[in-house]
């Protein structure tokens, strides 16, 4: 006997996305989430009475981008900050050399120009590439066709392993060589100043979410599916899985019967990366105000090269920074003094004694939170761009997996997670739901929230 007509696990952006959605169309539908609150990765901290996004920061392009359509549509304001991606340049960044001194304009023009002379050629090796190539492999081939010198060769192979690890959290080896494929960015990039979280707020509002209901075991067939929590068990006719891939990886969630073979080696092809955010709050701003980032080149930078001013979201001189792949990982067990330490030695080594004490540091732990397992998943080598969409291919017409590591094009990002969201719910409906509706002024059937 069922409980509901669909039950989504998970009330991060894809299951809030596929819950609204399917509560707009007259279905009664339940979300299990095993926090406390709602939003998944995507959390904002306000402990301290300052606004820091500890998870999802950035729209990487607002441009036909429906989580910027929904953000404006609930109301919620933006800052824009087009440096997210990782871009060489675009708008103002002080690169400075090995030595630690900024560039000049002309040198850094000549060390961006070579780094879009490798991108210019990298897409058609990638597309030429074996299928167990990785990153590595692909952009090796594409400095070694461009005849530098050693050095000026490791100024950009160093820009490209921090683009792996800055982007995907992992260190440039051990990604997949299309890993990289969704790196564009269409339109202005924009940040939340007022805070993220209030996006997924606004997509649970009147919505039945059980929080602090950890699901435990799945278990599906031609009847339905049945979900039991650690407070109980659920029935549905269908169901939607939206856990990050750690959580659907690890042995504290059995689905059963196991995966089909097309969604589980989809599934074996993906990882959660190592990537942490470390915010810093200082009484002064010691760089450059022109400048929206501050990049740092040679073995110096090895652990900290990129710095973001961030001091226009609040008016408080603030730098972001990331502890990204192999550094997340070294730096995992350091305590919060250690690590702000070694980035104010890194930061003296280009500003001096004008470096001073923050007054304030966040400094994310994703990799040790049993609900996500790490910040967003990666292509492993092996895998290809399909695993994405494997991944979520629909179960026994009883399961949908979603989430953003199930959406090709543009993977670990909130409009992936909100896209793959709308097509869960547009499947389980059997036909293709407007986007819009999501946003649209409408009634959602009012229930009790966190049961």
């Amino acid at each position: 006997m069922s409980d509901v007509d669909v039950l989504v696990i998970g009330a991060g952006v894809a299951g809030l996305t596929a819950a609204r959605l399917l509560a707009r169309d007259g279905r009664a539908v339940v979300v299990l989430e095993a926090r406390d609150r709602v939003g998944g990765r995507v959390v904002t901290d306000r402990s301290d009475g300052r606004v820091t996004d500890l998870g999802a920061s950035w729209i990487h392009g607002v441009d036909g981008c429906p989580v910027a359509a929904a953000a404006d549509a609930f109301g919620l304001r933006t800052v824009e900050f087009t440096v997210g991606a990782f871009q060489p340049d675009g708008r103002p960044i002080a690169h400075h050399g090995p030595d630690g001194r900024r560039l000049s304009d002309g040198d850094a023009g000549a060390h961006v120009a070579d780094i879009h002379a490798v991108d210019a050629v990298l897409g058609g090796i990638i597309a030429a590439s074996h299928p167990d190539a990785s990153y590595r492999d692909v952009t090796e081939m594409a400095i070694a066709g461009q005849g530098w010198d050693d050095a000026r060769a490791a100024r950009v192979r160093e820009y490209l392993e921090h683009r792996a690890e800055e982007q995907y959290g992992v260190w440039i080896d051990d990604l997949a060589a299309h890993g990289l494929d969704d790196d564009e960015v269409v339109g202005d990039e924009v940040v939340f100043p007022d805070g993220y979280d209030a996006l997924p707020s606004r997509l649970a509002e009147g919505l039945d979410i059980r929080l602090s209901h950890t699901v435990t075991h799945i278990g599906w067939g031609d009847d339905g599916v049945t979900v039991t929590t650690d407070r109980g068990r659920l029935a549905a006719p269908v169901a939607v899985v939206t856990v990050p891939v750690g959580v659907l990886q690890s042995s504290d969630l059995v689905v059963e019967p196991p995966l089909p073979p097309v969604n589980a080696r989809a599934l074996g092809h993906l990882r959660m990366n190592a990537f942490e955010k470390i915010v810093l709050r200082f009484p002064d701003r010691f760089w450059p105000a022109d400048v929206y980032a501050i990049r740092q080149q040679g073995p110096h930078g090895r652990r900290w090269h990129s710095w973001y001013d961030l001091t226009r979201l609040h008016g408080e001189p603030t730098l972001l920074t990331f502890a990204a792949g192999p550094t997340a990982t070294e730096t995992r067990a350091w305590d919060d003094a250690q690590v702000v330490e070694s980035i104010l030695e890194q930061l003296r080594r280009l500003y001096g004694p004008r470096v001073s004490t923050p007054v304030a540091v966040h400094r994310t732990d994703w990799q040790g939170d049993p609900f996500a397992r790490g910040s967003y998943a990666y292509m492993t080598v092996g895998a290809t761009t399909a695993d994405h969409d494997d991944l979520a291919a629909p179960i026994g017409g009883v399961l949908h997996i979603a989430g953003e590591a199930t959406w090709t094009d543009d993977p670990a990002t909130v409009p992936a997670a909100l896209l793959s969201g709308h097509r869960a719910a547009s499947r389980i409906l059997g036909r293709q739901v407007p986007i819009e509706t999501l946003w649209a002024e409408a009634d959602v059937p009012s229930t009790m929230m966190g049961r």
